[in-house]
């Protein structure tokens, strides 16, 4: 197999390192980089227009019919790996997106990565070639062992893989020297054996994906109302009359969430977007499973309200509303409800004193918008009897993430939002499994009734003290405290800040572990030893000594619901996730009484001891294999506040001031629609108008003309961390666009390299991905 053509050597396109000057565009499309003017597409294409598009782009045979029945069939209980958005359970055909399929499809890839791909291209060599063109080469086949002598990867059994695993974590001087890392992508029952192997090992440095994205959604909920979940559901969604969307481009994010903003706009219901981008899914989209519009191109509006905040500018432009709000029951008793403040909250006086003695004017310049947007958006939310606050990552991966999430909650608990239909706080959850995790153990700071449970029900004696996360956890690396990360999927050097100080952890490592399914840039940056364990995907059917198995999986909503695949596996040597992890902690604890081996061959056997751990899973078989599974409790919906005062807590929190300083901008880091996460189908995005093109920064046209720049200039971009030091990525473009005036706008990860290290908020411990205070200037060559 020959490296691709479109290569550019030396270039690591999509990740430029500071003082470098990266090509414009990568990836599989070809010509010049250009950006249209914008416009508002219509997002989440028709599904019969989706798949043909897919199938043109995946350029090699997908059966794109059986991929559409796989995805749909109630019977086959399939859960697309993509988003966490839950299903219909109203007998809905076509209950699919484009993004499904390509995250489907770009997994089903026929291409394989074998021993003489390894045996014709160096580590180094690898290094230097596009994500994309990584990722294209297909899945991989076998376990692999880097050699340092030949700086290659070579076939290794499984065996003697997991023994090398085995035989470095028992040489530790402490369990807490490992790192046991996943991306979300685990299922419920490997998610279970995943902490129950880090904990009876000794550790809870159990670092997730979620401290990078909704860490401060946790934090936030459960000091507000006791739970680190939403609480509402679809049928929520189907009655609301009010829906505020907040920091998420539901079109790229979650593509099947559009459909129920049609279905709002339709039934009369306000859907008011809250972005500093107007962006896709605030336009207008054809419903993929409305035949008649798919076959005449109808679209439906899917936004009545456009406000556009600077970024950082949340938390008080909410402020705002709930002043306008407390201001209008001064003279209309009904703008609050006055008997669920009374009975079910905490704190109400001294937040409406809050609200009353902050000026309209410091809301405004720290919002970026007028008192009269704000009391627009607060006349929405006191006509409507119920409202739902949604949000994404656009809150959290903010300086005050946590404490912008409490507002919301705060406004909610004004007109008694918490706890009734069509009402509500509704984080989006963007990544497969990422909630399941959570609720399954994945927590580096467990809750002693957790452990206790867990030691009860499992035999072992786990850790009490707080484990690392991922920032933390990146920082020993470096140190050399943590010697031994072990990564459950994903892309974790992508991902994580500060791409250079990350690089270096790892390679600060005696081993590196990645349990993958494709070839990605994690592989290339490794420890003095490093495993590749590939695994199965979600696709590909799981045939254990006890037959075929099912995982469970958890949606943004709670849902758990079975999953199975239907697909042959890419390979007969790839192995499971739970059987991946069995075998290295049968390696690692000899000795270990825990039914590893039992737990492989039946997942049901999981599910028993789950059912007896985990408080929700009473009955776990039987109720999972139910049409559309189950719903986990949530006692904030039953207006059952599991607080220190047994109430629902309004929070004071200070107006933050989110200028980034005279001739700077606010940088947020976004997905582009062609993507997901830092797996990246090609270099367009059509949604905002551009073609070939990823290293671009979006700016508005003030701050364009302020710095004598015109569309599609070269530009360096420049951040400032918080200790002073600089990260600079050079030969950007820059694009005129609709975003506030101070504010910026780039691609993750690309740009993940300009957040420092350091620069986490101390709310959350998540990296400020969207709340970077930049420099942007002419490019000097």
């Amino acid at each position: 197999m020959s490296a691709p053509t479109d290569k550019r050597p030396g270039d690591r396109a999509g990740d430029p390192a500071p003082d470098a000057t990266p090509a414009t565009g990568f990836g599989p499309a070809g010509g010049e980089p250009s950006a249209r003017p914008y416009h508002h597409p219509t997002a989440g294409w028709g599904a019969a227009r989706s798949v043909a598009k897919v199938v043109a782009r995946a350029k090699e045979p997908v059966d794109a019919s059986r991929l559409m029945v796989t995805m749909n069939h109630p019977d086959r209980g399939f859960d697309c790996p993509g988003c966490a958005w839950p299903d219909d359970q109203h007998g809905l055909h076509l209950d699919l997106c484009e993004n499904g399929i390509k995250h489907a499809t770009w997994e089903m890839t026929p291409k394989r990565v074998d021993r003489d791909f390894f045996a014709t291209h160096t580590v180094t060599e690898l290094s230097s070639w596009a994500d994309f063109d990584l990722e294209d080469q297909g899945r991989l086949v076998g376990p692999l062992s880097y050699d340092p002598e030949t700086d290659r990867y070579l076939p290794i059994s499984w065996a003697d893989a997991f023994a090398l695993v085995g035989e470095v974590l028992r040489g530790l001087g402490s369990p807490d020297e490992a790192l046991f890392y996943t991306s979300g992508r685990l299922s419920n029952e490997a998610t279970f054996l995943y902490q129950l192997l880090a904990r009876e090992y000794g550790t809870n440095n159990l670092p997730d994906c979620s401290n990078m994205c909704h860490e401060a959604s946790g934090r936030a909920l459960t000091a507000s109302l006791g739970t680190g979940k939403g609480t509402v559901d679809l049928n929520d969604l189907d009655t609301a009359d009010a829906l505020f969307v907040m920091g998420v481009n539901a079109a790229s994010n979650v593509p099947r969430m559009i459909t129920t903003l049609a279905h709002a706009y339709r039934r009369g219901a306000q859907v008011v977007h809250v972005n500093p981008l107007v962006e896709a899914a605030a336009g207008r989209t054809i419903v993929p499973h409305e035949f008649a519009a798919m076959a005449t191109f109808r679209s439906t509006p899917t936004g009545t309200m456009n406000l556009q905040p600077r970024i950082g500018g949340d938390l008080a432009f909410l402020r705002g509303v709930a002043k306008a709000v407390l201001e209008s029951a001064e003279h209309e008793p009904e703008a609050v409800d006055r008997e669920f403040l009374e009975r079910f909250t905490e704190g109400f006086d001294a937040y409406r004193d809050l609200c009353a003695a902050t000026p309209w004017e410091d809301l405004e310049q720290a919002s970026g918008l007028t008192r009269r947007d704000m009391r627009r958006a607060a006349r929405v939310y006191t006509e409507a009897s119920s409202t739902i606050v949604a949000w994404c990552l656009g809150i959290t991966q903010q300086e005050h993430g946590v404490d912008t999430v409490r507002e919301i909650v705060n406004l909610l608990l004004l007109r008694g939002n918490v706890g009734r239909e069509g009402a509500g706080p509704c984080p989006i959850r963007g990544h497969s499994n990422v909630q399941g995790n959570r609720t399954c153990g994945i927590d580096h700071r467990p809750k002693d009734a957790f452990l206790d449970r867990l030691d009860e029900v499992c035999g072992i004696t786990a850790p009490r003290a707080p484990g690392l996360d991922t920032v933390h956890g990146i920082q020993a690396m470096h140190e050399g405290r943590a010697t031994v990360f072990v990564g459950m999927g994903g892309n974790f050097v992508r991902a994580a800040p500060d791409h250079e100080y990350t690089e270096q952890a790892l390679r600060n490592c005696e081993l590196t572990v990645q349990v993958s399914t494709k070839l990605n840039r994690s592989h290339l940056v490794h420890g003095r030893r490093a495993l590749i364990l590939p695994c199965l995907g979600r696709t590909e059917k799981d045939v254990q000594a006890g037959g075929a198995q099912s995982v469970s999986v958890e949606d943004s909503m709670s849902m758990v619901h079975l999953s199975r695949g239907m697909k042959r596996p890419a390979s007969p040597h790839l192995r499971s996730e739970p059987a991946i992890i069995a075998g290295i902690a049968r390696a690692t604890l000899p000795d270990s009484a825990t039914p590893w081996e039992g737990y492989v061959e039946d997942y049901d056997r999981i599910r028993d001891t789950m059912q007896r751990a985990l408080d929700g899973f009473e009955d776990f078989n039987r109720r999972v294999r139910g049409p559309h599974g189950f719903r986990l409790r949530q006692p904030a919906r039953e207006r059952v506040f599991r607080t220190a005062s047994g109430r629902a807590e309004f929070s004071l929190a200070p107006l933050p001031d989110p200028s980034p300083g005279e001739g700077r901008l606010t940088l947020a880091t976004v997905r582009s629609h062609d993507q997901w996460n830092t797996t990246i189908y090609s270099s367009d995005d059509r949604y905002r108008g551009l073609h070939n093109l990823r290293t671009v920064v979006l700016l508005n046209a003030t701050d364009m003309r302020d710095r004598g720049l015109a569309d599609l200039d070269l530009v360096d971009i420049t951040s400032i961390a918080r200790d002073g030091t600089r990260r600079t990525v050079r030969g950007y473009r820059a694009v005129t666009y609709d975003v506030p005036r101070g504010s910026a706008v780039g691609y993750m990860p690309e740009l993940n390299s300009l957040c420092a290290i350091g620069d986490f908020s101390p709310q959350s411990d998540q990296p400020l991905m969207k709340h970077l205070t930049v420099e942007v200037v002419a490019h000097t060559p």
